[in-house]
């Protein structure tokens, strides 16, 4: 039996990897449109849907899928934060996600970043396009030595600090679940705020990691420090980011996430005039680089997602075991030992 699945939010490269990837008994519907309650409608005659960490999975969405027969909703990214679940659970939609395609991708693009902003690329680049080979204003500072602390210790963040313990920085790390028998400097918020340089986050957006960067919490910070996101935008208070980086508190910012990013990011709007003055202020500042949520694309990582939401999508109608599974009754989103809901090898699923 072949299974037609609605593929939301298409690009290029995400039809170019899904398409080399063996998917006897599953037939892709591609479509540019974002998933939200008024395309979910696309997916009529479709047992199952692929969407994207920028589409609205809200209650009208999930009530519309569900209206069109879709069973199962796999996420072609680890993050889940735009989904309610407790609507999907009550539909009985199984939602299934990527927990890792490249670890080392986001945490070498975060490096990226980091490099950019201190070692001034981006404007070195632009400068010798035309002809400018001056050098007054493109000073950096050595990362050697310098403190860097990593908020969220998971896969990324771990890989991060692995890149910033090659370049002989002083790493210090805070996260709700530190990683067991690791060698990992743990401390308190309150002490990395005080103590790092440079600041890289790399944890999941929850109700605890929302505005984890505020107005209080930057009046904490190092004078000059540096800020990474590649995580998500919502983590840092975008206003208050910005009256740091005009009052000086923060020297400099790498976003390759934003809060409003939703309507924005992976379109070009390069013809028109942006309606977010937060964004535009950033943008223009020349101790900020944001990239559009690029962090994740290098080519291994597109085959990793394509070949696990397919295998995703395999086991939901084969009656195997979703690993990948997410569950809003278990503390982490993950599938528990000891969650209610299990039913041979299904959590979410099993109502």
């Amino acid at each position: 039996m072949e299974h037609q699945i609605a593929f939301f939010d298409t690009k290029p490269y995400d039809k170019f990897w899904f398409e080399r990837v063996e998917h006897q008994g599953i037939k892709f519907k591609y479509f540019e449109n974002k998933l939200n309650q008024d395309t979910a409608r696309l997916a009529k005659g479709c047992s199952g849907a692929v969407a994207f960490v920028n589409d609205n999975i809200d209650t009208a969405t999930v009530d519309e899928l569900s209206n069109q027969g879709v069973k199962v909703l796999a996420m072609r990214c680890a993050g889940y934060n735009n989904i309610d679940f407790k609507e999907a659970y009550n539909k009985e939609i199984a939602v299934l996600r990527v927990p890792s395609y490249s670890p080392n991708a986001v945490a070498e693009y975060a490096m990226a970043l980091l490099l950019t902003i201190n070692r001034k690329v981006h404007k070195a680049y632009n400068r010798t396009r035309d002809y400018n080979f001056t050098l007054s204003g493109l000073t950096g500072f050595d990362l050697k030595g310098k403190t860097v602390g990593v908020i969220g210790t998971g896969r990324i963040g771990r890989e991060f600090i692995d890149i910033c313990r090659g370049f002989k920085m002083n790493v210090i790390a805070y996260d709700v679940y530190p990683a067991k028998d690791s060698d990992i400097n743990y401390v308190d918020l309150e002490t990395l705020f005080k103590e790092s340089h440079i600041i890289s986050l790399h944890c999941p957006l929850t109700k605890e990691t929302h505005h984890i960067i505020n107005n209080d919490s930057i009046a904490k910070l190092r004078q000059g420090v540096v800020i990474i996101n590649t995580s998500r935008g919502a983590i840092i208070e975008s206003e208050a980011l910005l009256r740091g980086l005009k009052e000086k508190k923060i020297g400099g910012a790498g976003l390759d996430v934003y809060e409003e990013e939703s309507n924005l990011f992976f379109e070009d709007f390069s013809q028109e005039i942006i309606n977010d003055d937060v964004l535009s202020l950033l943008v223009s500042m020349p101790n900020v680089v944001v990239t559009s949520h690029q962090a994740f694309l290098t080519n291994e990582a597109l085959k990793n997602i394509a070949d696990t939401t397919v295998e995703n999508i395999r086991a939901f109608f084969s009656d195997g075991e979703l690993d990948n599974e997410i569950c809003y009754q278990c503390e982490t989103g993950e599938i528990g030992t000891d969650c209610k809901k299990r039913k041979n090898g299904r959590c979410f699923s099993g109502k």
